[in-house]
């Protein structure tokens, strides 16, 4: 019976350890909102979770500021049908996120299908209670 408790007490303490803390919970939740958005091509969720000073460097060296970025997949000029992100990781210091991960996706750019597999890195600041994107790099993979 104490190594029943014993376990159960390591496991949960492991687990408090390696959990998510408040901030990473919620810089994760603007990841996905932001996945979820550029999908749907939905201007008000990109607009409302990015940072007026927006750098968006895309893998092929393009850099959009927020209105190019948000017109660009809101107009459905670029437009995503899928995204799949893996291997995120968040690092948080202070009022800074720094996001990577593994972009995926099947798009149409100015009529033209593509397939994207690439590296990100992502850059949040909070202001107030509220996490925004303020910088994007892409890297070919």
């Amino acid at each position: 019976m104490k190594k029943l408790i014993l376990f159960f007490s390591i496991t949960l303490f492991s687990n408090q350890i390696f959990s998510q803390s408040k901030d990473e919970k919620q810089v994760a939740e603007t990841v996905e909102t932001l996945r979820k958005a550029m999908v749907d091509g939905d201007r008000a969720i990109l607009d409302a979770n990015t940072h007026a000073n927006l750098s968006y460097g895309h893998s092929n060296f393009k850099i959009e500021n927020k209105a190019e970025y948000v017109e660009a997949i809101a107009s459905g000029s670029n437009n995503f049908s899928t995204i799949e992100l893996s291997k995120q990781t968040i690092q948080i210091t202070g009022k800074t996120a720094v996001v990577r991960h593994t972009f995926v996706a099947d798009y149409t750019n100015a009529g033209v299908a593509g397939h994207a597999n690439i590296g990100v890195l992502q850059v949040y600041t909070k202001i107030g209670k509220k996490w925004l994107l303020l910088a994007r790099q892409a890297v070919k993979i």
